[in-house]
C-alpha cells in the first residue's frame, strides 16, 4: 500500500515555523528520505542550509536583490518573480518525499509566485510526497487544503528589546 503523503501548514508571527519545517526535513533525510526545499524571499545566509544540503537536500533559494519586496522597483520585482517561479518549476522537477515551500504565504500575499504555479505544487504533487507550507498569513486555500495546521504565536520576542537576530539562532 503506498503511502499517502500529507500537507502541514506552519503559521503566524512567532519565531519557528522555518525552524519546524527544517527539523522535519532532517528528521526525513535521516529516515534515507529525499527532501526538496523552496525558500521563497530568502537570500541571505542561513546556517541550516548548508548542512541540510550536505546531508542530500536539494535547495531552492534566492531573490533578485538582498531588498525587502517594499524597496524594490517593479523591474527588481518582475526579476525576483520570474527567479521564484523558475526554483519551483526546478523543485517539481525533482523527485521528493519531503517538499518544503518555505514562505510559500508571503511569496503568495506578496505576489512574488505564480499562484497557479504553487497550487499545482501543493495539490497535485506525487500520492506519497510529504508537503509542508510555511506563511505569516496563510491564504484561506492553504488552510482548507492543510492536515497538519500549527499557529505560532509570538508572546514575546527580543527584537522587541532591541536584540538583533543572532547566527546560529535566528539565521
Amino acid at each position: 500500500m503506498e503511502q499517502m503523503g500529507l500537507l502541514h501548514l506552519y503559521y503566524g508571527d512567532g519565531k519557528g515555523k522555518t525552524t519546524a519545517a527544517m527539523g522535519l526535513a532532517l528528521r526525513a533525510l535521516g529516515s534515507g528520505k529525499r527532501v526538496v526545499i523552496v525558500q521563497f524571499l530568502k537570500g541571505g545566509r542561513s546556517g541550516e542550509i548548508p548542512l541540510l544540503e550536505q546531508l542530500g537536500a536539494k535547495v531552492f533559494r534566492g531573490k533578485a536583490g538582498q531588498k525587502f519586496v517594499s524597496q524594490m522597483n517593479e523591474a527588481e520585482k518582475a526579476a525576483t518573480r520570474a527567479l521564484q517561479d523558475a526554483n519551483l518549476a526546478a523543485a517539481m522537477a525533482e523527485p521528493a518525499d519531503l517538499l518544503i515551500l518555505d514562505e510559500a504565504g508571503s511569496a503568495w500575499e506578496l505576489d512574488m509566485v505564480d499562484p497557479e504555479l504553487l497550487q499545482r505544487a501543493v495539490r497535485e504533487r506525487p500520492a506519497g510526497q510529504e508537503c509542508v507550507l510555511t506563511a505569516h498569513a496563510p491564504v484561506q486555500w492553504m488552510l482548507d487544503a492543510a492536515d497538519y495546521v500549527t499557529e505560532m504565536k509570538c508572546r514575546r520576542h527580543p527584537y522587541q528589546k532591541g536584540i538583533a537576530a543572532r547566527q546560529g539562532i535566528e539565521y
